[in-house]
């Protein structure tokens, strides 16, 4: 008894599309054809077309199907390098399963890196917003200084200085600069990429300065970005007297 390319598809667990893309990419033999035009299939086309599937089922792509089937030399190579890359599915899965579970346990953010998610939820919404922002430019010692920069405890004039609304006056914005500048200075030498943003990105010069100049004004109110043109300015003040 023949079978209909319909018929085929069902007994090897596939589609009659599949089917006839095996035909077009000549992995499997056009059969016969019945007085009415139809396609007959046999047996051997049932085995031929599981034992297709079966090693489109190993990963094996169409294109080296013929080389492995013949055992020629390059199918060692061939079946290695398919190993390599379940290898770094099955890590990258399982990274994808951890970050999933951190998220589900901890109620941590789904957006930031991984290694920042236990912060989350201390850090107010621009900090937040940075870090993704960083994640994009920074190499991954630089990120790893941040985090420890930014599990340290939150001084009251950080909290002050996030929290400023935009229409705060001036000698509430100056008072946040003289006591938020001195902590930004031991944040520098403590953390010195904080300094050198260049040195620290993983991307050209242009493109890092672009990020952060973006980032600082997109996630900083006017009273913020004035207080933080102020701390600069103070900090330059103090480069200057120790210059001289």
């Amino acid at each position: 008894m023949a079978w209909s390319t319909r018929q085929l598809a069902e007994l090897a667990g596939t589609t009659l599309k599949t089917v006839r893309h095996y035909h077009e990419v000549g992995l499997l033999d056009e059969p016969e054809r019945a007085a009415n035009g139809y396609k007959r299939y046999g047996v051997k086309h049932l085995v031929r077309l599981l034992r297709i599937r079966r090693l489109v089922d190993l990963g094996v792509p169409l294109c080296d199907i013929p080389s492995v089937e013949a055992a020629d030399e390059g199918v060692e190579q061939i079946l290695r390098a398919l190993d390599e890359e379940l290898a770094a599915n099955i890590e990258r899965q399982q990274r994808m399963r951890r970050e999933l579970a951190a998220i589900l346990d901890d109620r941590a953010s789904i957006d930031l890196p991984a290694d920042f998610r236990a912060l989350a939820k201390d850090l107010p919404e621009a900090q937040r917003s940075f870090l993704l922002v960083y994640s994009s430019i920074l190499t991954p010692a630089a990120m790893s200084a941040l985090k420890e920069q930014l599990s340290a405890p939150r001084s009251d004039v950080a909290a002050r200085f996030e929290t400023l609304p935009a229409d705060a006056p001036d000698d509430v914005r100056q008072w946040i600069a003289e006591h938020l500048a001195p902590e930004t200075r031991k944040q520098q030498e403590d953390h010195p990429f904080l300094r050198d943003l260049k040195a620290s990105s993983r991307r050209e010069e242009a493109i890092t300065q672009s990020v952060v100049v973006q980032a600082v004004a997109e996630f900083y109110n006017e009273a913020q970005l004035d207080v933080l043109r102020r701390v600069n300015a103070l900090l330059s003040q103090d480069d200057a007297a120790d210059e001289t």
